[in-house]
């Protein structure tokens, strides 16, 4: 499977207790897709009523506001891809590490026995796409996390795999 992590290894699941290093694993290119579109859909929309609009009840000269809005759609075109390559998450013995951010970096560590609630979610764009988000809900609010844009079947592989290793975890507290 290709994914956006520059530096992924492999396929998912427990790091080798021999190395440090977690096994990292990167997002599929559907997600990626999916963001481009979007942003391809609302600025070509927001780019025509610039352009369009202007013409019609004012002077032509002021069609030029449709620039902006390209500008707009090939910086996002680049940055989301350099975010997409960002996202990473590994499964570790004791946590669930969740590496994300171009500018900053920000990486989530959720230890198993913290979990509460494991579920994945899928809107109808993401059906479309074939894609799922995983979210993670702990005893803190604030450390919940998400993991977006997974096939469905790794979104239910990680789920069950997190509920039984937060289950595990709990029951020992």
């Amino acid at each position: 499977m290709e994914t956006g992590s520059p530096d992924d290894t492999g396929t998912a699941g427990a790091a080798d207790p021999a190395r440090d290093e977690p096994v990292w694993s990167g997002l599929p290119p559907g997600l990626l897709r999916m963001r481009r579109l979007l942003l391809v859909v609302w600025l070509g929309l927001l780019t025509l009523a610039a352009a369009l609009l202007p013409a019609l009840f004012l002077d032509p000269v002021w069609s030029a506001l449709a620039v902006p809005p390209l500008v707009l759609l090939a910086w996002g075109w680049v940055i989301l891809e350099r975010n997409w390559c960002s996202w990473r998450y590994a499964e570790r013995a004791d946590d669930l590490l969740i590496s994300r951010g171009v500018l900053w970096r920000e990486e989530t560590v959720v230890p198993y026995g913290r979990m509460q609630l494991v579920e994945v979610t899928s809107g109808p764009v993401e059906r479309h796409f074939g894609l799922a988000s995983v979210q993670l809900h702990t005893a803190a609010a604030a450390t919940d996390a998400t993991i977006p844009g997974l096939d469905p079947a790794e979104a239910e592989r990680l789920r069950d795999r997190l509920t039984e290793l937060g289950e595990a975890r709990s029951a020992g507290l």
